[in-house]
């Protein structure tokens, strides 16, 4: 087995290895995987935060021993907490990063960092403060960062920055925590979950206080919340029918 480390700021994760293919989500610097297939010019990787797999330009990645690999996976996590900071590399110059870029990694690349960073899990309560740092994000199909986000990157990130895990897609999601039956019962922080015609679960958010959510789309957006699903004032409907609330911490 292979392993790698990201050493850019945001690579594309991409459903098939070519430049135009979908983008499933996103690498962080900091992100470590595991190679599964190596190919010329793009890799099949497994992320070792979410075991999300895709493909990666195999110049936009640096590979690292298994050794190495283990040792910064011991070593409790650093995420980057500022919506945008630098690192300073080995020929010192300055490579921007947004929030929830993983430091531990640092002295592995020969970078170093003099930023603020998170490296314990917190309370419940700081979810909702996090989550707004990411208002008015653009909503952008697998993003992760405060420049672009999907619902569920968005959901993911917010946890992770606060030290709890979460799985990348929202149909995952929600298949952790405990369901709750009505939305009475629920805090601020819980996730509620929304479905398709067909059922399947399509759009997750983060439940606020007073009924409300704060969810990615369009951009990250705060709307009402009722038993039926997400209502917009904007365009006065329920944009989201609501399929099931959890809570996972």
């Amino acid at each position: 087995m292979k392993y790698g480390i990201c050493p850019l700021s945001i690579v594309p994760l991409r459903l098939e290895p070519s430049d135009p293919s979908e983008l499933v989500t996103q690498v962080l610097y900091g992100d470590r995987m595991k190679v599964l297939e190596s190919r010329k010019k793009w890799s099949r990787v497994r992320l070792d935060f979410d075991r999300y797999e895709g493909w990666i330009d195999n110049k936009q990645f640096t590979f690292i021993s298994e050794e190495q690999f283990v040792e910064i996976s011991k070593q409790p996590t650093q995420l980057t907490s500022d919506l945008v900071d630098f690192i300073t590399t080995e020929n010192d110059q300055l490579l921007s990063i947004p929030m929830g870029c993983d430091v531990t990694g640092l002295k592995l690349l020969k970078h170093s960092f003099d930023g603020k960073y998170i490296s314990e899990q917190v309370s419940k309560e700081h979810l909702i403060d996090t989550a707004l740092l990411y208002l008015n994000t653009p909503y952008l199909w697998g993003g992760k960062t405060p420049f672009g986000i999907d619902c569920s990157g968005f959901t993911q990130m917010v946890y992770k920055l606060n030290g709890y895990k979460l799985l990348r897609d929202a149909s995952d999601q929600a298949t952790q925590g405990e369901a709750l039956s009505f939305i009475e019962e629920s805090e601020p922080g819980d996730l509620a979950f929304f479905d398709n015609a067909e059922g399947t679960i399509i759009h997750v958010g983060i439940i606020m206080k007073d009924h409300y959510i704060i969810h990615a789309h369009g951009q990250v957006r705060i709307d009402r919340l009722d038993h039926t699903g997400i209502f917009n004032y904007e365009q006065r409907k329920h944009t989201h029918k609501l399929r099931v609330i959890k809570r996972i911490i």
